[in-house]
């Protein structure tokens, strides 16, 4: 199948479908409810049932909004919205009520789809106060709505005897598929239009990367990043493009359980669950004693060195073999035992978590993008990772530095531009050019991340110094989990830190002995000088992280700046 020749996202599906129809292949599965699953041939049924429904609705390039967890419905909705010639809207689940009223007015749905009761509470008084949104479709029973004000997708009357028709279906690769608000981490969100031919152009790359790894006949996928981020809603179409079978998560804190009940293969996710992963392995390694805590340091050395390229002894060669079914392969058990990779995105990976955790056999792939790419730009081979780059430009789009070091786009996979904004588009669509605001070089056609463009301090002596990098180093610490810099044009650089909830107890010395460690590894310029500790995690509830885990510094900085200030 060459997905350059194929028009949309919805010949895509039918496409595997006529493939898969005939064994009887589960597609769609929930590890929230493990008797729910979805064989191709009814999850072809129930989008063409929906479908049909939801043409009494909608006419070609209608919005849809979408507000649910991640779950096979999402999937099927998202489906039969493109198939309706309409384009879906998806929504986090954790947006405060305002933000919900952002995207509603600025986008306008004529269909709102709402996964349960808990969802659609939150958007009710919205929806009733909008006269352009027809109708509220729910993929269960909404309790003390009336029956007459939803349609639950359940109680739809099964279409078995659809037949489709491919060429029926006039949408072309430069047609919006979806729109994807990104969170911001400052400001009202953008409304990203993405083509069917981007997000298609964004497969074709994937292919060429997973392809060493996929199986012929089913590989497993453990989905557990919100579908509403642009990252994972592009990696269901490569789940399609490669027959996978798809596990939907219960939830970040059962993802380990999880990983165990379905043994995935593959698995995407953003830097900060591998952070995690790094602290909790860390941590056990350190707690080992005698003769496994020889094993565990040699198996890391070797690790090491295997994936810095350094060459290996006859003896180290041997000695790595017997460590890699001694010690990592107990490692990849804890993770279901089938993992090949690990694709990271969403923000940089810390080198050392980069370096760690393929060093002890647990593959990850480092790659590159934004919502505007489709997202992805760039990502390491599993046959050559180089962890301290996201790897080459995917097929399909060009990549080149701007003079003054930014990171420049072109190609199939660039958005279309943002939904009712014209003077954002302009200010990073030039020419076709993508500005993407991040600073980069190449090495050996290998791309590296250097810095942000905006997320910099600056020094009163003009040196440039990224938060990322200082904060990193501070939250591999398995004494902090969360931290932020400051210091733009101070004389030196404070930090606000979150402790490990099971390091409450911590004095002001400890803390400190703690720092001057990290502080060995930063450059004189980067050192933590001071710092305060609050008691208040950060998270999506409170609005202090993005739906992808992502600090909104601007946000935490604003509210704590007066203790920031009281540090000078």
């Amino acid at each position: 199948m060459k997905l350059n020749k194929i028009n949309n996202l919805i010949e895509l599906f039918f496409h595997q479908y006529e493939k898969q129809k005939k064994k009887n292949k589960i597609l769609l599965s929930s590890l929230k409810e493990p008797k729910k699953n979805y064989s191709w041939q009814k999850t072809y049924e129930s989008i063409n049932t929906l479908s049909t429904k939801l043409k009494e609705y909608l006419n070609k390039g209608d919005r849809c909004l979408l507000v649910s967890e991640n779950r096979p419905e999402w999937f099927i909705a998202d489906i039969s919205i493109m198939l309706s010639e309409a384009i879906t809207v998806p929504a986090y689940t954790t947006y405060a009520e305002k933000d919900y009223d952002y995207i509603i007015n600025d986008c306008k749905p004529s269909v709102v789809f709402v996964s349960n009761d808990e969802q659609y509470k939150k958007i009710e008084n919205i929806i009733k106060s909008k006269n352009f949104i027809k109708k509220v479709f729910s993929f269960d029973k909404l309790e003390g709505t009336k029956e007459n004000e939803y349609i639950n997708i359940n109680n739809l009357n099964s279409n078995s005897n659809y037949t489709h028709s491919i060429s029926k279906i006039k949408i072309n690769r430069n047609d919006p598929a979806c729109i994807i608000y990104t969170s911001g981490t400052q400001g009202n969100p953008k409304g990203v239009i993405l083509s069917h031919g981007g997000i298609l152009n964004n497969c074709d790359g994937a292919l060429e990367i997973l392809e060493p790894l996929i199986k012929k006949e089913e590989t497993r996928f453990l989905t557990w990043l919100p579908l509403s981020h642009s990252y994972e809603h592009t990696v269901q179409f490569v789940q399609i493009s490669v027959s996978a079978r798809i596990f939907y998560a219960e939830s970040i804190d059962k993802l380990i359980k999880n990983m165990n009940d379905c043994k995935p293969e593959i698995m995407t996710a953003v830097p900060r669950f591998y952070q995690n992963l790094y602290q909790k392995i860390n941590s056990s390694f350190n707690k080992t004693t005698g003769y496994k805590k020889i094993l565990v340091r040699k198996m890391l050395n070797l690790g090491l060195k295997k994936i810095k390229k350094e060459p290996l002894t006859f003896l180290e060669n041997i000695l790595d073999i017997i460590l890699e079914k001694i010690v990592r392969s107990k490692i990849k058990a804890q993770f279901g035992g089938s993992l090949k990779t690990f694709v990271s995105g969403g923000g940089a990976l810390d080198k050392e978590v980069g370096f760690f955790l393929n060093a002890i056999g647990l593959p990850t792939l480092q790659g590159y993008g934004l919502t505007e790419t489709s997202p992805v730009v760039s990502c390491n081979p599993i046959n050559d990772i180089r962890v301290e780059t996201v790897g080459p430009p995917f097929k399909g789009n060009e990549v080149k530095i701007a003079e003054d070091g930014e990171i420049l786009v072109k190609g199939e996979n660039v958005m279309i531009g943002y939904w009712n904004n014209k003077e954002e588009t302009d200010k990073v669509l030039k020419n076709g050019w993508l500005h993407t605001g991040d600073i980069g070089a190449f090495e050996n056609n290998y791309l590296k991340i250097t810095d942000r463009k905006k997320d910099i301090l600056i020094t009163p002596g003009g040196d440039n110094i990224s938060p990322l990098k200082v904060e990193n180093e501070i939250i591999n610490s398995e004494l902090f989990e969360q931290a932020v810099v400051y210091g733009d044009n101070k004389p030196f650089i404070v930090a606000l830190i979150v402790l490990n909830s099971e390091k409450n107890s911590l004095t002001n010395e400890q803390i400190k002995e703690e720092i001057e460690k990290i502080n060995i590894k930063l450059s004189k310029i980067e050192k933590i000088k001071k710092f305060f500790v609050i008691n208040e995690k950060f998270s999506i509830e409170n609005g202090m992280l993005t739906p992808t885990l992502k600090l909104k510094r601007f946000k935490i900085v604003q509210k704590y700046k007066k203790k920031f200030e009281e540090l000078y």
